[in-house]
């Protein structure tokens, strides 16, 4: 079995970030904005740094203005998945970017996402789940708006909270109130940390806003103590691999913890992020895990195994999922 042909489950995709470069400058070109200065001469996201990353990262946003829009990117970014072999996935869904996180627009953007999943699900046969994220730098007090846009949304498709964005700015305390107003809506809850924060950063986001999940979280190997806690918490881990290494926030590929992590027992899944900033895809990052670490198909079945156990679907579609991953892996 070739890595394209293993069935995947994603569990850390941002939908804007997945984004193709070329549907990119296809609405620039429609819509008449100008973004030339996000891309290189080969037409891919051109960054320097992580801050920098941002910008380009929110730049390509300003083409994203419609609920078709998005409707249009989510068939877009489910067919590349799908094509690596992904059956499950879930979204990152920004209502800062879809309307202004006002709830009523954010609706109707819901809607049109929603709508393009359900039409890949028949044509590419793959699974989508979103999850609302608020942006960290854009400060708790818009984080409450978009945790409200969850909370209202809440459905078979909408099942989760998060928050990306800058990790070091700000506290996860901070936050409190709005992971509060997601829980208490019935949401799982994840959130980005200890990939620039170490961990401290990891340590204080499970604890004070208590997440069952962890984008990132690869700066806990640093620190044996909390490497086990998250063991006996049976804390989920995002990890990011190639996202990691391209952005510097892990050295070079053997120097990845996520092997490390494995072995000392903590629960770990693999995704791509932002697939095109990083020039990666789900079979890439098979390729180099095998590559780097000697992962064979009964550890990529594994991980796919925990990841779809700790995804935030209903049972109906887990079992699903599972019985399709049993299946193809013979």
């Amino acid at each position: 079995m070739t890595f394209s042909e293993i069935p995947k489950v994603e569990l850390h995709l941002h939908l804007e970030g997945a984004a193709p470069p070329s549907f990119i400058r296809g609405l620039a070109k429609e819509k008449k904005i100008d973004i030339s200065g996000i891309f290189d001469e080969r037409g891919n996201y051109s960054y320097r740094d992580f801050e920098h990353f941002l910008s380009v990262y929110e730049a390509a946003c300003t083409t994203l203005q419609s609920p078709e829009d998005f409707r249009r990117l989510t068939l877009a970014v489910l067919e590349q998945s799908a094509e690596n072999g992904v059956i499950y996935s879930e979204t990152f869904l920004s209502p800062d970017f879809c309307g202004g996180a006002d709830l009523s627009a954010w609706i109707d953007y819901l809607a049109a996402i929603e709508d393009a999943a359900n039409e890949a699900q028949r044509i590419f046969g793959i699974t989508l789940r979103g999850i609302v994220t608020c942006i960290r730098h854009f400060g708790p007090e818009k984080s409450k708006k978009a945790a409200l846009c969850a909370a209202e949304t809440k459905s078979k498709f909408l099942t989760g909270f998060g928050m990306a964005g800058a990790e070091l700015h700000g506290c996860p305390n901070d936050f409190a109130y709005s992971f509060d107003l997601a829980r208490e809506a019935g949401l799982r809850l994840t959130c980005h940390a200890g990939e620039w924060g170490g961990p401290d950063m990891v340590r204080e986001t499970v604890r004070a806003l208590g997440v069952e999940r962890i984008g990132h979280g690869i700066n806990a190997i640093k620190e044996p103590d909390l490497v086990h806690e998250l063991h006996d918490r049976g804390t989920v881990l995002e990890v990011c691999p190639g996202s990691n290494v391209v952005l510097r926030a892990s050295g070079d590929w053997p120097s990845h913890p996520i092997d490390a992590l494995r072995k000392a027992g903590v629960k770990v899944t693999v995704s791509t992020d932002d697939p095109p900033f990083f020039h990666t895809t789900m079979v890439n990052e098979y390729e180099k895990l095998a590559q780097t670490f000697g992962w064979r198909q009964e550890d990529f079945h594994q991980v796919n195994t925990t990841a779809i156990y700790a995804a935030f679907c209903d049972d109906e579609t887990r079992t699903d999922i599972i019985q399709k991953l049993q299946v193809q892996n013979g």
